[in-house]
């Protein structure tokens, strides 16, 4: 059973965030609101939270994953950004996008995409992402949470808890994050081209 926190959208109380980040740490995989939509999120480091994630969403290893920052700087840490990605991306975080790159070794080449070495990074303008991320001191590896047999993501933290229970450690229930997933800007092959719009602006990136 999924344990459930009810936290304040833009106040997140600190014992829960403090709970859910000790599960973190302990391997759990949580649903969590973004400033997108939910997502579903574990530690990087996780080894068996990419499958776990592939099983929820029935994914195939070509999915990118999302790699969730809490600044530019841990960012920087996991692609390979040059001058116009760098500014480009600072210029639009934090904010509702995510951004394909080449990763750095920092990545473990198990969430790179299996040919292109690359990932998916994003800064979400949250305050309960950017809480649980503060508390954790890392990224979290993320996905969307659509579920296959949805067109949106899931908005409600307590149909999260009822329906998927029996396959997550924890749902954090941060209000209506809204069904618009992010826009999603590959910047791989050295400039920008947007692959899905979404909640982003993508006319700064075309």
């Amino acid at each position: 059973m999924a344990r459930y926190f009810d936290v304040h959208p833009v106040d997140p109380q600190a014992r829960a965030v403090a709970q859910v980040v000790a599960m973190l740490r302990e391997d759990a995989l949580i649903a969590y609101p973004t400033d997108s939509s939910y997502a579903l999120g574990c530690r990087m480091d996780y080894h068996d939270g990419a499958d776990r994630i592939r099983g929820i969403r029935r994914l195939d290893d070509k999915h990118h994953f999302t790699l969730v920052c809490s600044d530019f700087a841990q960012l920087g840490q996991l692609v390979k950004l040059d001058n116009s990605a760098f500014r480009a991306i600072k210029a639009a975080t934090p904010g509702p996008y995510t951004f394909i790159l080449p990763a750095t070794a920092e990545v473990p080449r198990r969430l790179a995409h299996p040919k292109k070495k690359t990932v998916g990074v994003r800064i979400p303008d949250s305050a309960v992402t950017q809480a649980l991320l503060r508390e954790l001191g890392e990224p979290l590896l993320s996905s969307t949470l659509i579920l296959p047999d949805h067109a949106e993501p899931m908005t409600d933290g307590w149909t999260i808890k009822e329906e998927l229970d029996h396959v997550l450690d924890a749902v954090v229930d941060g209000g209506d994050a809204g069904t618009e997933p992010t826009t999603v800007v590959d910047w791989s092959d050295g400039y920008p081209q947007v692959v899905r719009e979404g909640a982003g602006d993508p006319a700064r990136f075309e």
